[in-house]
């Protein structure tokens, strides 16, 4: 029997109350209890805000949420990975800013996801309204199984009885007035002026020379996917801007999926690339630009002859090529993690900022990435033998801090941009250290240039000074250059969440994942199901690394190899309707990346469960 077959469709176990001791964000100050959900599906949503996947899921969310708002109450859990996640006001701006509807519970100390063994970002539990546990999935990729779930519920718990209609407890916080709101990216135009990418209001914004005085927005301030002149065209949470060769500006249109162009001289915004379809496993990684599937670009930038794109949600960059008008994968695999080398095999972690080195810079041409989820800086280069990854500073995904001086110790945490001095050095948006940094090649040290910028996600260069992008104080902040750097007491950090005590030795990897109801394996074209394993470090597993189709593996632990590493597990799964009444069934696919760590112990786990979609017998 398949580990597929083995998973129970409607297992029923008892949720455990939802406690968190950050409180309730969305409820106009109440705090609520498991009982106050009596009579209506529930949907935890753990994650957490540094998370593109999560983010993703809440976009997934927005159809289910408005269809059954009167049955269903979507309640966001949120799970901190860094140290400033676990900051109470931080987690109100991310609901703010990513226009989260429903009741969130700020849960710093990860206090329900114990409660319920979560065991990544994001996770989504149903609870059927007399309060049992039904189903669970980690990932993305499962509206379709969710709507189908929550139609079953409200038909057998209206037959019950035991089903209530009614609004949710989610009550809007107050709008506030400002010119930008958790702006993302800026840009210096020919002009003078500096265009912002206005995120939350899903806008750019055109400012004068002072950072300050609007001259004129561009979109209608509508979350959309709309071309046309300034004052009527969409974006959908917009991020990174560049100058293209021709005078236009690139814009990563990141929750649109798309690259887009405006024209500074006509106000017009086109699409250039993406269909608005968000890019999955299998998808085409190159073709037509307007043909071809993106995932959350989240910067742009003029390298090599060509505009490349940091795809945060697939862990890669692309490249866009204006000539042809084409688009294509330029490195990473789509695994998630810090591995340097061929542009190819190198492993990225959601990379959200991007800045060019000319040849004549010192150092020569470099692309320069932050690379936010392995807290790092990385860059690329390219030799006779092609691109080449390297990384500059951070070590891995659940190491991050506050840490000056040599940089193979240094640490940053969870930075969002770069930006190339006129000296050579990378100033580093260090966002959740609130921080603006200095890396130097010349003398391989890091330093801190500033300090009380909150969340700052970008920075240009504008004369002697650099405009640093205040994400969380929603504006911009003109600093001087400093000569020197600003002291820092040193802070190192690692993930709260707790390491999986394992057995040196034979050990059993299983996916879980039970086909939604009325829905099958796709097996029409071979295997439906992927599964890829890695560690770092690499000699963690002895034996059982790389890919396959069966979502469960054995593999063996090193028993003389390091006691502390991660398991990088990926998997994929693809269900279609199943109807035989139906010639072309429509499919899903379902998928995520868990980045597992653990510690070797004598009499640790020998299996591992990581739940896809389904309940875990």
């Amino acid at each position: 029997m398949s580990n597929q077959e083995k998973a129970p469709r409607r297992a029923r176990v008892r949720a455990p109350e939802l406690l968190g001791k950050g409180g309730w964000i969305n409820t106009g100050g109440r705090g609520l209890r498991l009982a106050d959900f009596r009579g209506s599906v529930v949907i935890l949503d753990f994650w957490t805000f540094c998370c593109i996947n999560c983010l993703h899921v809440l976009d997934e969310l927005r159809e289910l949420e408005e269809k059954h708002r009167d049955t269903v109450v979507i309640v966001g859990v949120h799970s901190p990975k860094f140290v400033h996640e676990a900051d109470h006001q931080a987690v109100l701006d991310a609901v703010e800013r990513y226009e989260v509807r429903h009741p969130v519970l700020d849960d710093p100390e990860l206090a329900t996801w114990k409660q319920y063994a979560v065991r990544a970002w994001p996770t989504l539990v149903v609870i059927d309204p007399e309060g049992y546990v039904v189903a669970q999935h980690a990932g993305e990729g499962h509206a379709h199984a969710l709507e189908t779930l929550v139609s079953e519920l409200e038909a057998e718990h209206a037959a019950k009885g035991t089903l209530r209609r009614g609004e949710g407890p989610y009550v809007p916080p107050e709008p506030a007035a400002t010119d930008l709101r958790f702006p993302g990216k800026a840009l210096l135009l020919p002009s003078g002026n500096l265009l912002v990418s206005d995120s939350t209001r899903h806008a750019l914004v055109e400012l004068a020379e002072d950072g300050e005085t609007v001259v004129r927005r561009i979109g209608d301030g509508t979350r959309g996917f709309r071309d046309g002149p300034a004052e009527s065209a969409r974006f959908s949470e917009p991020q990174g801007l560049a100058l293209l060769p021709d005078g236009g500006v690139a814009v990563a249109d990141a929750v649109n999926h798309a690259l887009r162009r405006f024209d500074p001289a006509t106000g017009e915004v086109a699409t250039l690339a993406g269909t608005g379809r968000q890019w999955w496993q299998g998808s085409a990684t190159s073709g037509p630009a307007l043909a071809v599937d993106l995932s959350s670009p989240w910067d742009v930038a003029w390298f090599a002859d060509r505009l490349w794109i940091a795809m945060a949600g697939v862990h890669q960059l692309w490249s866009y090529d204006p000539g042809d008008g084409t688009v294509a994968a330029a490195a990473g695999t789509t695994n998630e993690g810090l591995v340097d080398g061929p542009a190819a095999e190198a492993w990225f972690a959601q990379p959200s900022g991007l800045a060019a080195a000319t040849d004549d810079a010192p150092g020569g041409a470099r692309l320069w990435i932050a690379d936010s989820e392995t807290s790092a800086l990385r860059y690329v280069v390219q030799d006779a033998d092609g691109f080449t990854v390297h990384t500059a500073v951070g070590t891995g995904l659940f190491d991050f801090g506050h840490r000056d001086g040599a940089a193979e110790q240094a640490l940053l945490q969870h930075p969002l941009g770069v930006t190339v001095l006129p000296d050579g050095s990378v100033a580093v948006s260090d966002t959740y250290n609130h921080a603006l940094r200095r890396y130097d090649p010349a003398t391989g040290e890091v330093t801190t240039l500033a300090t009380d910028v909150r969340e700052p996600s970008d920075a240009v260069l504008v004369g002697e000074d650099i405009v640093v992008v205040e994400s969380a104080r929603h504006r911009l902040t003109r600093l001087r250059l400093p000569e020197d750097a600003v002291r820092v007491e040193a802070a190192a950090h690692r993930t709260q969440r707790p390491a999986t005590e394992v057995a040196a030795g034979p050990f059993r990897l299983d996916v879980v994942f039970s086909a939604p109801a009325g829905q099958k394996l796709d097996e029409r074209y071979g295997p439906s199901t992927r599964l890829l394993v890695g560690s770092t470090p690499p000699e963690l597993l002895a034996e059982g690394a790389g890919a396959g189709t069966d979502l469960s593996r054995e593999v063996v632990i090193a028993g003389d190899g390091p006691v502390e590493g991660v398991l990088h597990v990926s998997a994929m799964a693809a269900s279609c309707d199943d109807d035989a009444d139906i010639e072309y069934p429509a499919c899903h696919v379902h998928q995520q990346d868990w980045g597992v760590p653990v510690r070797i112990v004598p009499g640790g786990a020998g299996r591992l469960p990581l739940v896809l979609a389904g309940m875990d017998a």
